[in-house]
């Protein structure tokens, strides 16, 4: 069973790679994507072979699952394996849980509290079997270097941020938003200090963590650091100052794949030992207990204790491991455009997260402060700081970027220092922690959170804040249990929950539906008129389609009193609602690109009138079906007779009537056919809505379970009302970019006869 339990963990160690590195792959990617400084697939590559290189650095760090949150010689080789198994199999799948639900956590908060659930759990079980009193808890934890990794990870939270504010607002004071005659001035020197300052502490402090690094290099290194620095110092700065001024190369995208490259470095350093470490643990702990000849509820475990150098080929052999999930995960590449949403600069668009009661007293408390400061600090200071930090006006018709390169280069070289340090001094620090509140830093310092987004920005920090406290309850609860089982329900809890395991993982990452985009998250990269026509075309008929399918599965869920089918159709038609208004807000971003011709201008209105009446229907939608929930989830009777056969003819009035709308948004039919056709729907509700007002009495209805019905027939108008509109919009697009390019093509003509 041993030999299987090892087996099996080598599986998930896999696996746990896979499902890490799809967590924490934006860690490293957002500030080069965000940037836009190269196309993906270079700055993918930039990243593999940070990945690969870092990895063999990782070997220093491995002591943690060993000995950093446990005392080892104080459990036995049967606990350690079962503490091992269960940290295994909890931090797999609530990674995996995480992932499929396209949430960012941290691996390295994962990993430090199940090993300490996990080992609470044993202890507490052996003290319940023994006669050890509970106040010797906590000799079976390894307080002093526990409370070291833990408080580690909660002070560079601050750390970080602190850091960010302060690196770019003194950086953005030098170079300013409109940075080019500045950096001809010092990019080179600024490229420089950036790069030596990456140099020293992914080789110079990340070399004593490395696996093949002999004692007498590290010696020569730390004798000779000054000399190698400020050599590299005026090396760099000359030979970039020389490529800037004579090559025309561009000294920030070096800066910026070069942090692509550090930053992934020092996440292979630092949190490989979140996926490697306990099963490498694991592992020797087998070769001590198969070398003592010892029972395995005797033999304890005081080997762990020893400093031992991981072989490199296993380093190796897990970095190819993680490269080919940044390649081929398509959680990978799914996971979170979070931080850059939230250190975007672009303003006055739909934010990701509302707003919050903590958010306003902050952003209440900071604006108190700011106008102090204004009250206190000279105004020829205040004014001179104004005009180093006035932002860049956004040409008309470009795309915004999230962030410039200035932000980006800085977001990324102080994350990679912060996180080299951390492996230097052998804690594991978050790199989600640090990297993602680096940027939150850098983008406050940048004035990214003005008057019109901060609330939304700092609820969103908080909201993302307080996912991570959550994680770690998460993760040292589920872990406690999973080792109370494993310890109590011996071999066949065991292979039990190796069985659940692999079936989750494999049901998830092979059987399960992969979130396909939805048209209504296309992005109007282009805003003229035949690319507004084409995005109208998809997302109408998907509105329609959707609107008619949930309508008639609520009412069949409503009047079968199905609770959960009817429960479901509410979410979705949310989440519909949430899609329609996410992409009505592109109107805004065409507004701000401006140009195009006149054409052009008509059709971003248009696109604007038709899904602002999406907006508005599916928000009726969602209204009527959380009232249907409601009603059936407090008992109330469906409807009968006459009223239940006139309700359930609604779903095929509309159905009709959204095939008609599509004919005539194609160009069949006139305007006055789809008018009356609508009147004669219209009619029809009416009729319906006269002979439930006749039969309140008859059928002794409530008031609640008449609004309830007035309300289906509101909606069923509303329905007919709004895409009678869109449809006429649609049509008259069509008409008119049709007619346009004809007259284009005889205008051509005319231009080749003559």
């Amino acid at each position: 069973m041993f030999l299987v339990i090892l087996g099996f963990l080598a599986i998930l160690a896999v696996v746990d790679l896979f499902v890490g590195v799809s967590n924490d792959a934006v860690n490293f990617l957002n500030s080069a994507i965000g940037s836009r400084v190269a196309s993906f697939k270079v700055i993918i590559t930039v990243a593999s072979v940070g990945v690969l290189a870092g990895s063999t650095f990782s070997s220093g760090m491995m002591e943690i699952a060993r000995s950093g949150v446990f005392n080892p010689q104080l459990f036995t080789f049967n606990e350690i394996l079962i503490i091992f198994l269960a940290v295994m199999i909890t931090d797999v799948l609530m990674l995996d849980a995480f992932n499929s639900l396209g949430l960012p956590t941290s691996t390295t908060v994962s990993i430090v509290f199940e090993l300490l659930g996990g080992a609470v759990a044993v202890a507490l079980i052996r003290i319940a079997t023994t006669d050890i009193p509970l106040g010797q808890l906590g000799d079976f934890i390894n307080s002093q270097k526990a409370l070291a990794i833990v408080s580690g990870i909660l002070v560079s939270v601050v750390v970080a941020f602190v850091a960010g504010v302060l690196v770019q607002y003194v950086t953005r004071l030098i170079f300013t938003f409109h940075y080019d005659a500045m950096y001809r001035r010092v990019g080179g020197l600024f490229g420089g200090l950036s790069l030596t300052a990456i140099f020293y502490f992914l080789i110079m402090k990340g070399a004593k963590g490395a696996s093949f690094m002999k004692p007498e290099y590290l010696a020569w290194l730390n004798e000779h650091s000054l000399v190698i620095l400020l050599t590299l110092f005026v090396g760099l700065s000359v030979l970039l100052h020389w490529l800037m001024r004579s090559r025309g190369i561009n000294i920030f995208k070096i800066i910026i794949l070069a942090g692509t490259f550090s930053l992934a470095f020092a996440f292979a350093g630092n949190d490989l030992v979140n996926f490697m470490g306990v099963p490498l643990a694991a592992w020797e702990s087998w070769q001590q207990y198969a070398a003592s000849g010892v029972a395995a509820d005797a033999f304890t475990m005081e080997g762990l204790r020893k400093a031992v150098h991981t072989p490199t080929i296993y380093l190796l052999l897990s970095g190819v491991v993680m490269v080919l999930t940044l390649w081929f995960s398509k959680k990978a590449h799914r996971v979170v455009r979070t931080s850059i949403n939230l250190s975007s600069s672009t303003r006055g668009e739909q934010e990701q997260f509302g707003s919050s009661l903590p958010g306003r007293l902050i952003v209440r408390a900071g604006l108190s402060v700011g106008e102090t400061l204004h009250h206190i600090l000279p105004a020829s200071l205040l004014g001179a700081l104004g005009s180093r930090m006035r932002p860049l006006e956004q040409p008309r018709g470009e795309a915004p970027l999230p962030f410039d390169q200035v932000r980006a280069a800085i977001n990324l070289v102080v994350a990679s220092i912060l996180i080299a340090s951390a492996t230097s001094l052998k804690l594991p620090l978050s790199t989600t922690y640090v990297t993602f509140m680096v940027a939150m830093g850098s983008s406050f310092a940048d004035g990214a959170w003005n008057r019109e987004s901060a609330v939304y920005r700092v609820s969103g920090v908080l909201t993302v804040i307080s996912g991570w406290f959550l994680t770690a309850m998460c993760a040292f609860s589920a872990c406690a249990l999973v080792t109370f089982a494993l310890s109590k329900g011996g071999s066949v809890m065991v292979v039990l929950l190796m069985a659940v395991a692999v079936f989750s993982l494999v049901r998830s990452n092979f059987f399960g539906k992969e979130k396909e985009d939805s048209s209504f998250d296309i992005v109007v990269d282009h805003a003229d008129k035949d690319s507004i026509r084409v995005n109208i075309d998809t997302s109408v008929a998907d509105s329609i389609t959707a609107s008619v399918r949930l309508i008639r599965d609520g009412i069949d869920a409503f009047q079968s009193e199905n609770e959960k089918e009817l429960q479901r159709c509410k979410n979705a038609a949310v989440g519909l609602f949430e899609e329609i208004s996410r992409s009505r807000g592109c109107y805004y971003r065409m507004a701000l690109r401006g140009g195009g011709d006149r054409l052009d201008h008509e059709a971003r209105h248009i696109y604007y009138r038709i899904f602002n009446g999406m907006k508005e229907l599916s928000h009726d939608l969602r209204s009527v079906l959380g009232m249907s929930a409601n009603h059936i989830a407090n008992r109330h009777r469906p409807y009968e007779g006459v009223l239940a056969q006139n309700l359930e003819e609604l779903p095929a009035i509309l159905e009709e009537a959204a095939e008609r709308f599509r004919s005539y948004a194609r160009g069949e039919g006139s305007r006055a056919e789809l008018s009356a056709y609508a009147d004669g729907c219209s009619s029809r509700i009416s009729q319906i809505q006269i002979e439930l007002l006749q039969r309140i009495d008859v059928e002794g209805l409530s008031m609640r379970s008449s609004d309830l019905y007035l309300n289906y027939l509101q909606f069923a108008r509303a329905f007919i009302n709004r895409f009678t509109i869109v449809a006429l919009l649609e049509r008259d697009l069509n008409e008119a970019c049709r007619r346009e390019a004809e007259e284009g093509a005889c205008a051509a003509g005319t231009l080749a006869e003559a």
